[in-house]
């Protein structure tokens, strides 16, 4: 992709992402564009840097850790894990990101928050449900989420600030938004649940169901493809 084709397509995924704010009667400013970079090279990150673009989602650790040692130079850029998070990963998660959005179980996140430099800040975290309740996907049950919730709010280098899904694909509106609408209620309840907390974020929406997220209050919208171009799976 050139620079001048990856100028148009994030100038469109913005334009899409105003639009979908603007027919949801949501302030413009209530919702940021992530650029999913995954399997994308520190050059095309570099440029899309330089078109303002400030925060990208990695989903493989040593691919990431490999392009913010070349990115390193770049100030303001903020670093977002959104991919499947193991044990033996946590510790360069916390030592080399700003956001994770994967965590779905208590051992993760004890871990993340032991292994977190203390001179960076807490890490912001986001907790993925599962929202379609299929044995195949990742994240924690709807049933098991307050308790989850409850021990990332007492690890003090972890800030909780919201919930994460990837739901099933959904071909029409009404069907994209059901699983969307859950996730909102349940970040909604954690609210009322823990009231101190800065829980402020939902992390969904992609490509196919953008609009769909902004309707029920995505705060970051999780583009790849729409940006970047279709996946080099070759890269690993």
């Amino acid at each position: 992709m050139t620079d001048t084709m990856l100028s148009e397509s994030l100038a469109s995924a913005r334009e899409r992402l105003a639009q979908a704010l603007a027919s949801a009667a949501r302030p413009a400013e209530s919702a940021r564009l992530l650029a999913v970079s995954k399997t994308k090279p520190a050059d095309m990150v570099r440029a899309a840097w330089e078109l303002g673009q400030r925060e990208f989602g990695e989903n493989y650790v040593q691919e990431a850790l490999e392009k913010q040692a070349e990115l390193a130079d770049l100030s303001g850029i903020v670093w977002h894990f959104i991919g499947p998070l193991q044990a033996n990963k946590t510790r360069a998660v916390a030592e080399h990101f700003d956001w994770v959005h994967s965590v779905e179980r208590e051992k993760i996140a004890r871990r993340l928050n032991d292994q977190r430099p203390e001179a960076l800040g807490p890490l912001q975290v986001c907790l993925q449900v599962n929202v379609s309740g299929e044995a195949s996907k990742s994240g924690v049950a709807f049933a098991e989420l307050e308790e989850l919730a409850e021990t990332v709010l007492s690890l003090p280098r972890l800030r909780l600030r919201g919930l994460m899904a990837i739901p099933a694909p959904a071909e029409d509106m009404a069907r994209q938004r059901e699983p969307l609408a859950r996730l909102r209620l349940a970040l909604e309840a954690l609210r009322e649940r823990f009231p101190e907390a800065p829980l402020d974020t939902l992390s969904m929406g992609m490509s196919d169901d953008l609009e769909a997220a902004v309707l029920e209050g995505a705060t970051l919208v999780r583009l790849g493809t729409a940006i970047f171009g279709a996946r080099d799976t070759s890269r690993r």
